[in-house]
């Protein structure tokens, strides 16, 4: 593998093949063929072990043209690429995405809501400056709205919130008031339960750290630049006592003054920055309270709770006093202290913080503010940041850490929400107001680790989920995480590459099931819909959804070169790889219903090159309906196929309609509603043993209910036969052959395979035994090919996977599987297993009612037939009758 080869690369190796090549040049030639590659790569990288196959196989995929040399630029325009696409990949494995737009519910009165918490199961609290208090299930279904600040006398005056905070561990709701209040609810039924009064100030900001079994920090940071801690041991017998108080307005009161008094009460307040606080946290992993704020000198600190001198001292000094009742009338000293500086870590930030978060996993501390930049810390040192995350186009209002996926999410005052990946310091996804549906001014914003969303408050209530990774069950494997639209098998490289609905091409080691390599984002992250080989298996062609054929380098995913229309763009069904006498052509066909033709010009200068003008037959007398495939039969027949059921059999050296062909429906099929007659996948068929067709030459194409048509096109361009050749009726989605043109494989909508020998065909047969089948995907199946010389069938499924199976349907193994295989020593296969979500999906069971069709043994021809070289030979075994058997094994 050319892969070893790569890894032993570092830039003095670089130097020596860079040296090396220059010596060619001096000589004259400014490139080297094979031969001279494989010497100079083992001389310069010291790999005299190294096997030629590695290093042939390395200059093949340089040499993606077959020109037979290489030069020192093309060499290296193979590794940026290869490495680029490397790098890509393992960002494209921390993809995170938001399900776009936002889930909203519109906000009945125009009153800000001061903050937004979720409690451990989910359920979301909000508080409106009002004091109205909203509890909503995760998808914003409201439980319960109650107005806690009109309870008491009517008389008296009005009253708003500044922060709220859950107390879940002892079921409260904490509540800071204007009024230099902090007041407790009861959660389950916000009835008032007790409250501190008579605050030196208000309020801002509230935090709660419950750092025991019994013991909880109250944190909050005010108007003066204070952070004010009160820390209450035996909180609940402490918070029972205060709930016994007199009540003031409905509310069990305590002053602070008093509160203090309580021998399990702490109060410690200190006096930290020069203007207000944007925001202050107690961690308990840190043992700190972090503030921040606006003003430079002293925009975030990072300080302990009590001094690192004489706390416990002091501690003692203030229970013994207590108990011993000598000085009950202390007077509260609300003159804030100054930490030590040993005892803080100060961060001096251009233009303040306005947010922050701190996460010991990966020792980071993250600030933003006004300045739109996300700086990244390591909390124990304040001189220079990190890293900086640059993106956002305004102030930043949120920022959460998510320590296990290590990814930061931030949010600012425009409604943008980004994902930022930890270790690359990149941005991973980014949900703009336009996608989302969030506009307006955010007051509030929280993230709920419970059921992985984000909850925003501006304009209205809404809520971004997180796309969740479907988790598989153990024994499944899959090859993409996204539907695979294509795959097929280059006999040039031994590698398989496959195409998925999320734009990522993968290429895979044929003997081994090993993935080599990856790229994506090949159709700006539309779906490839179709691919194929050039005639030497070199390069790569592929279309897509968004109008576009690409052509590939596929062992380094460099694009190079873009065909596509000059007019509006529709969606590429099917394309080839053709020769026309000398020259090659590049086919497409799609939606746009016509036949687009580019020259393979591979040195052309130009990236994007234009189709070649239209066929007039093809402008005037073309297809009606998309255009679904397209099969050429050398030299001079190609045929189109479209979803009408029409198939037009063109001359592609003269552009002209040699025939057309209409699908014919069964009598038992004339009056189905709803009928599909569309014809997904033709193939010519050119043998001469074949019966009943003077030509040998015979076009089969896919019909309706399952079945499969067999045309005459070069003798009266008649219908030769139909038969059903899909044993439940489902459609035919695709047709593939071996090399000498004997045996037909057959692909099924549910998944099924079965094979054909078309030698015993004969005109008016209606079910013509079929030589084996078996059930390779649990969904439609979307490639299939066979690989003659090594007597293998390989097939790709909308399930996400990529499967290998031997000539009798046994299973070898799903492309991506933890286990490697060889393709030519049967003990390394899967079989006598089969994929597990195929031996539990309900059609795979003899008895469902959908494939409770009778079936005779005549059926199956168990007989194994005489094979030529290079011939997929019989029987195979059909799941169908060996289930039982399997589930005995299990």
């Amino acid at each position: 593998m050319n892969c070893l080869i790569d890894e032993t690369i570092s830039l003095d190796n670089l130097q020596k093949l860079k040296l090396a090549f220059k010596e060619f040049e001096r000589g004259g030639s400014r490139s080297i063929d094979a031969k001279c590659f494989g010497r100079i790569v083992k001389k310069c990288l010291g790999l005299p072990k190294t096997s030629n196959a590695q290093i042939q196989g390395l200059f093949k995929k340089i040499d993606f043209l077959g020109q037979g040399q290489i030069s020192w630029g093309e060499f290296c325009t193979h590794m940026m690429h290869e490495y680029k696409e490397k790098q890509e990949t393992v960002r494209r494995s921390k993809q995170v995405a938001f399900t776009l737009p936002a889930s909203m519910k519109t906000l009945c009165h125009g009153i800000p809501i001061v903050n937004i918490h979720s409690s451990h199961d989910g359920t979301i609290v909000t508080v409106r400056e009002d004091g109205v208090v909203c509890c909503c299930s995760p998808e914003l279904k409201p439980l319960k709205t109650k107005h806690l600040f009109n309870e008491g006398p009517a008389s008296r005056k009005s009253k708003w919130a500044s922060d709220f905070i859950l107390m879940t561990e002892f079921n409260k709701l904490m509540i800071g008031t204007g009024d230099r209040e902090i007041q407790l609810y009861e959660l389950s039924t916000l009835e008032p339960y007790c409250q501190i009064n008579a605050l030196e100030t208000v309020p801002l900001t509230l935090d709660f750290g419950c750092t025991g079994p019994d013991k909880c920090y109250i944190v909050y940071g005010d108007t003066e630049g204070c952070v004010t801690i009160i820390i209450i041991s035996s909180v609940g017998d402490t918070l029972r006592l205060w709930n016994k108080l007199p009540e003031i307005e409905n509310m069990p009161n305590i002053a602070i003054d008093d509160a203090v008094l309580f021998p399990n009460v702490t109060f410690v307040r200190w006096k930290v920055h020069q203007d207000w606080i944007t925001q202050a946290k107690y961690f308990h992993s840190f043992q700190a309270v972090v503030s921040s704020s606006k003003e430079e000198s002293t925009s975030l600190v990072i300080g302990r709770v009590l001094p690192l001198t004489d706390a416990e001292q002091q501690l003692d000094d203030i229970r013994e006093a207590c108990y011993e009742g000598k000085t009950k009338k202390i007077q509260l000293s609300w003159t804030p202290q100054l930490r030590a500086s040993c005892d803080q870590t100060v961060f001096n930030i251009s233009k303040g913080v306005k947010t922050f978060d701190l996460c010991q996993k990966h020792s980071l501390l993250v600030t933003g503010g006004m300045d739109r930049l996300i700086r990244m810390w390591n909390p124990h040192f304040s001189g220079k940041p990190n890293g900086i995350l640059k993106g956002h186009s305004a102030p930043i209002t949120y920022l959460h850490i998510i320590p296990e996926n290590g990814q930061i999410f931030s949010v600012s005052i425009d409604c943008t929400v980004k994902i930022w990946d930890i270790q690359d310091q990149c941005c991973l996804f980014t949900a703009d107001s336009q996608a989302s549906g969030i506009h307006g001014d955010i007051s509030a914003c929280s993230y709920s680790s419970a059921v992985k969303s984000f909850y925003f408050a501006a304009d209205c209530i809404a809520v971004l989920s997180l796309k969740i990774r479907p988790r598989l069950h153990s024994r499944l494997t899959v090859s993409h995480d996204e539907t695979v639209m294509c795959c097929g098998y280059s006999e040039e490289f031994r590698q398989v590459v496959s195409c998925s609905e999320g734009s990522v091409v993968k290429v895979w080691d044929f003997d081994t099931g090993r993935q080599l390599f990856e790229f994506g984002g090949t159709h700006d992250q539309s779906a490839i819909t179709c691919m194929a080989f050039d005639a030497k298996g070199r390069r790569l062609i592929t279309g897509g959804r968004d109008g576009c054929v690409k052509i590939w380098n596929f062992n380094n995913g460099q694009c190079l070169k873009t065909l596509r229309k000059d007019d509006e763009c529709h969606e590429v069904c099917d394309c080839i790889f053709l020769q026309v006498h000398r020259t090659f052509y590049v086919m497409s066909v799609g939606r746009d219903r016509k036949i687009d033709i580019y020259p393979d010009i591979p040195e052309g200068l130009h990236h994007v090159q234009r189709p070649q003008p239209s066929w007039q037959d093809d402008l005037k007398s073309g297809h009606k309906e998309d255009i679904l495939c397209v099969a050429q039969c050398p030299p001079s027949l190609l045929a189109t196929s479209s979803y009408d059921g029409e198939i037009i059999v063109w001359n592609v050296i003269s552009g002209r309609i040699r025939c057309r062909l209409v699908s014919p429906l069964l009598a038992e099929h004339q009056n189905v509603e709803g009928l599909d007659t569309s014809v997904p996948s033709i193939i010519f068929f050119k043998n001469s043993k074949l019966q009943h067709f003077s030509s040998a030459t015979a076009l089969l194409s896919a019909g309706a209910m399952g079945c499969i048509n067999i045309w005459n096109v070069l003798s009266g361009s008649k219908l030769a036969g139909s038969f059903k050749a899909s044993k439940f009726q489902q459609k035919i989605t695709k047709l593939a052959k071996t090399a000498k043109d004997t045996l037909l494989y057959a692909a099924d909508r549910i998944g099924y395979i079965y094979v054909y020998n078309m030698e015993k065909f004969t005109a008016g047969q209606k079910s013509p035994r079929a030589e084996g089948f078996w059930r390779a995907h649990t969904s439609r199946i979307t490639g299939l090919q066979i690989v003659d010389n090594d007597q293998v069938v390989l097939t790709s499924s909308t399930d996400y996977t990529v499967r290998l199976w031997s000539a009798h349907g046994e299973y070898i193994g799903t492309f991506g599987q933890s286990e490697s295989w060889s393709v030519h020593i049967s003990s390394s296969w899967k079989h006598p297993a089969v994929p597990y979500e195929v031996l539990i999906d309900p059609l795979s069971m003899p008895h469902h009612e959908i494939l409770n069709v009778k079936i005779s043994s005549d059926d199956i021809d168990t007989d194994k037939t005489g094979a030529h070289k290079g011939e997929l030979k019989s029987p195979i075994i059909p799941y169908r009758y060996n289930i039982h058997s399997v589930w005995d094994l299990s």
